[in-house]
């Protein structure tokens, strides 16, 4: 796993402004987070105390949509873009806990990101997994980091979890799924969720508050948005749901929460 920015330089960073992947490790009851952090997320859950509830089931649910991808769809390489910082169950454990030999590739532009990730992401000896100091606006970037660790020709999991609402404008988010699930072999597999604002009716608020706070502003999409990004692929049951319900452990129907996700297989036509 690589230990600098990619020129060489220790990762530099800035504790003055809040930071998106700081701020949920806050929500997470994580210590990996600066005052200005948990300012900005104070604040945050204030105006909309769900965003706690909102962090927990996106990163159960993607713990539930990993798992399906290496027990029941075989994928044994993973490509998880806007990794955020390390926590419990993250992709390189729940994949090569099924899959020993898995191959992992977190991409993250984030300096403090970058540093727990050579510290923490250690694979299996078996597996692997690197690290690519990239941003989700520059797929071809993503692609050409991620080919020097992954084999494009055996079908890929790729992980895109809350990271579009960065992208602000929708079309340009549609064209950056559509490139990198485009360079994807048939048999891959997407997995993506995004925040939404159809459940509670202050999140609008809440975020609109966020985003003026001087952290990278985040787009809440509508769920009709969100299933747009699977666009060609063939949805795996139950579809885009709210990421509580999407296979919850222990079955029933959990409280919703605007957090909307789904999985997608790419077919041969796809």
């Amino acid at each position: 796993m690589g230990d600098t920015d990619g020129g060489g330089r220790a990762p530099v960073i800035d504790t003055t402004v809040p930071q998106s992947a700081r701020i949920w490790n806050f929500w997470l009851g994580g210590s990996d987070n600066y005052r200005v952090d948990r300012l900005a997320g104070e604040a945050y859950v204030r105006l909309s105390p769900a965003i706690v509830d909102i962090a927990r089931a996106s990163r159960a649910f993607l713990t539930r949509s990993l798992r399906h991808l290496a027990a029941e769809a075989g994928i044994r390489q993973f490509l998880d873009i806007g990794t955020g910082l390390p926590t419990a169950q993250n992709t390189h454990e729940v994949a090569q806990g099924i899959h020993p030999s898995a191959r992992v590739v977190y991409v993250d532009n984030d300096p403090m990101v970058l540093a727990h990730a050579r510290a923490l992401l250690v694979s299996r000896p078996t597996g692997v997994c690197d690290y690519v100091n990239a941003d989700v606006h520059e797929p071809d970037t993503v692609l050409a980091g991620a080919a020097k660790t992954l084999d494009f020709d055996e079908p890929v999991g790729l992980i895109l979890s809350g990271i579009l609402g960065h992208v602000a404008d929708y079309d340009r988010a549609r064209g950056v799924v559509a490139r990198l699930v485009g360079a994807l072999p048939a048999g891959s597999h997407l997995v993506l969720s995004d925040g939404t604002g159809v459940v509670h009716r202050e999140a609008r608020r809440a975020q609109d508050a966020y985003n003026r706070s001087g952290a990278v502003p985040y787009v809440l999409r509508t769920p009709e948005e969100i299933e747009g990004f699977f666009t060609g692929l063939e949805p795996v049951a139950p579809g885009v749901v709210s990421c509580s319900r999407w296979r919850p452990d222990g079955g029933g129907e959990p409280e919703p929460v605007d957090q909307f996700g789904g999985v997608g297989r790419k077919g041969r036509a796809g």
